[in-house]
């Protein structure tokens, strides 16, 4: 599975090797297969601090669209993850992963339901869910804008979300990770850089 552009995905490791992305009409269609034990992960390498992705994206009724930022050198962290944006067509989540739920020891304690009160009441500082009604099945555009502490949110050049959370502004962002547990189209991702 190949989608081009330096683009990558988990599907030999997670799906058995089956392809779960597609171009069609000169964008990636993002398809988990039903032998996947783990959401999809396209990715690529990328190196900043703050930045402005955009990108345009369509999502069925069912569909998600995950922009998850990671750096797999970070040892604090379960599998690099740094922070995310987490569309679907009723919410948009905004989470701080680095100092929050992907925190490894937070992280192995939910994996096996150990999490105390004050540790389930940390966690949900970490992050923040906007309801939303977005259109299915037609093409949006998508900006998010990492700056310091702040990850923002805009759809359609409307802004959806905010939060700020340290983990945020950790300094060494190295991929991308488009994730989608269930199905999206998403075309022209840049990721543009202040200089």
């Amino acid at each position: 599975e190949n989608p081009g552009n330096e683009w990558g995905t988990n599907s030999k490791t997670r799906a058995k090797g089956e392809k779960q992305v597609f171009l069609r009409d000169n964008a990636m269609y993002i398809k988990r297969a039903a032998v996947a034990d783990h959401g999809v992960s396209v990715t690529q390498d990328v190196s900043f601090q703050d930045a402005s992705i955009t990108a345009r994206f369509k999502l069925p009724k069912q569909g998600d669209l995950g922009v998850n930022i990671a750096d797999m050198n970070e040892p604090s962290v379960h599998a690099g993850h740094i922070c995310m944006a987490r569309i679907k067509p009723a919410s948009l989540e905004i989470v701080d992963l680095k100092t929050g739920r992907m925190r490894k020891e937070i992280h192995e304690k939910s994996k096996v339901k150990k999490l105390t009160k004050a540790e389930k009441k940390q966690i949900a500082t970490k992050s923040i869910i906007v309801p939303m009604k977005l259109k299915v099945d037609v093409w949006h555009e998508l900006q998010i804008v990492i700056n310091g502490d702040t990850m923002s949110v805009k759809i359609d050049g409307r802004q959806i979300g905010r939060i700020a959370s340290p983990g945020i502004e950790h300094k060494t962002k190295r991929r991308i990770r488009l994730a989608v547990n269930t199905e999206a189209w998403v075309d022209d991702v840049m990721v543009r850089v202040p200089e």
